[in-house]
C-alpha cells in the first residue's frame, strides 16, 4: 500500500479529515479496523484498493490484473507519456471523488486554531468561511451584524512573515488598535498583518508560541473592534 502522504495521494487528502459515516454508502467495506473500496479501472486491466485505516489516513494499492504486479509509475514525478498519463487521470478521479464524498476540510491542524474555531463557534455561532477557490488554505471569522471580518486563518511557511524557519504553521490575522499593535510587535511570535493593512492588523503565530487564553484575549478585542 502507497500511504496518502506521497505527493500524489497527498492532492487529494491532505489536510481534510475523513468522516466515517460517510464511507459506507460510497462503496467502502469494513476491513479489520478500517475500511477499503475496490474498483476496476482502464476497462478492467488494472484494480485500483483504497483503504481507510480507524486514524484516516488513506493507503491505496494499484495492481495489474493480467500480472497480478503493483504499478506506480504514475506515483513517479519523472514517468511521462500517453499511458501514465492515463493511468494518473482514472486513478486520480476516484481518489477525487472518495475525497469530495468521504472527506472535509481540516486546513487548521494546530491545536490553537482548533481552539479558536471553538471558541468563535461557542460564543458567537460564528464559523469559518473559505472565500476563495484559489487559496483553499485562507479562511475568514466575521460577525453576523457588521459583516465584517474579525480575524483570518492561514497556514503558510514561518519565513514568510519573516522568521528564520521553513517550518508550515497556522496564523491568525486579527484587528487591533495602532498603539497596541505597536506594542505586540517587539513580541515573540507577533508580527505585521499578513497581507492586510499593517496600521489595523497583527498576526499571531499559532505554534504555541502565545498562551491560548491570551489569544481568545486578542480575538474578543478584534471582534469588538469589528462592531464598530
Amino acid at each position: 500500500m502507497n500511504i496518502c502522504d506521497t505527493s500524489f495521494n497527498a492532492l487529494f487528502f491532505a489536510r481534510k479529515r475523513c468522516v466515517p459515516e460517510r464511507l459506507r454508502s460510497f462503496g467502502f467495506r469494513v476491513d479489520g479496523s478500517g475500511h477499503k473500496y475496490a474498483v476496476p479501472i482502464l476497462e478492467g486491466h488494472f484494480l485500483l484498493s483504497v483503504a481507510i485505516d480507524a486514524g484516516g489516513a488513506v493507503a491505496t494499492n494499484l495492481v495489474d490484473t493480467d500480472t497480478g504486479e503493483e504499478y506506480v509509475l504514475h506515483q513517479t514525478a519523472g514517468a511521462h507519456g500517453a499511458f501514465v498519463g492515463r493511468v494518473r487521470e482514472e486513478v486520480g478521479a476516484v481518489l477525487k471523488a472518495v475525497a469530495d464524498a468521504c472527506f472535509v476540510p481540516f486546513v487548521f491542524q494546530s491545536s490553537e486554531a482548533q481552539q479558536v474555531l471553538r471558541y468563535a463557534r461557542d460564543m458567537w455561532q460564528d464559523e469559518p468561511e473559505f472565500l476563495w477557490p484559489k487559496f483553499p488554505n485562507n479562511a475568514v471569522l466575521r460577525r453576523k451584524d457588521s459583516k465584517k471580518w474579525y480575524a483570518v486563518l492561514l497556514v503558510l511557511a514561518k519565513y514568510k512573515l519573516g522568521a528564520d524557519s521553513d517550518t508550515i504553521v497556522d496564523i491568525l490575522d486579527l484587528r487591533g488598535r495602532a498603539d497596541d499593535i505597536a506594542a505586540l510587535m517587539g513580541r515573540p511570535a507577533y508580527f505585521p498583518g499578513w497581507h492586510m493593512n499593517k496600521k489595523h492588523w497583527y498576526t499571531v503565530c499559532l505554534d504555541g508560541s502565545v498562551p491560548m487564553d491570551a489569544i481568545l484575549h486578542h480575538l474578543e478585542e478584534s471582534r469588538g473592534l469589528a462592531g464598530v
